[in-house]
């Protein structure tokens, strides 16, 4: 499990004093635990849903950095950038755009989607089958260039 590396590598960033490092394993850590102990949810937290909340982290983290930037505000958007960097390393592999785009276009043919309308339905498998593996905005960008 993610939890016990966590931790390791949190003791590691105290000693070093790295506090980039430490701000990154401190938010997955606590997310981690806030899912642990949500309402209705098991003891132990699948692979799956750990690749989730870390995915949401980074979604997040991406989000600030972009307002940060348009205000102006280069100071905190590399905050989050930095933060992004350690989250990043504890994700599944992402994979490539090509492998993204054959996966959807054999998801399509087997849903026999045909237009636009049915969009909805292909992201919906598509981020079933690529879940932790690429982004949901990526995902939407390339069924919707797919099925145009």
């Amino acid at each position: 499990m993610i939890s016990t590396t966590i931790d390791q590598e949190i003791k590691k960033a105290m000693l070093a004093k790295d506090q980039a490092q430490l701000r990154g394993l401190r938010a997955i850590k606590a997310a981690l635990l806030l899912a642990k102990t949500e309402k209705g949810s098991s003891e132990e937290i699948t692979e799956e849903a750990e690749s989730k909340i870390l995915q949401k982290l980074v979604k997040q983290r991406r989000e600030s950095a972009d307002i940060y930037k348009q205000q102006g505000r280069e100071d905190l958007s590399v905050i989050e950038e930095e933060e992004i960097e350690v989250i990043s390393r504890f994700m599944p592999k992402q994979l490539e755009q090509a492998e993204i785009e054959s996966i959807i276009a054999q998801i399509i043919k087997d849903s026999g989607a045909a237009s636009v309308k049915e969009m909805g339905k292909v992201i919906g498998l598509a981020n079933k089958e690529l879940a932790g593996k690429a982004d949901g905005k990526l995902i939407a960008e390339i069924v919707k260039a797919q099925l145009a």
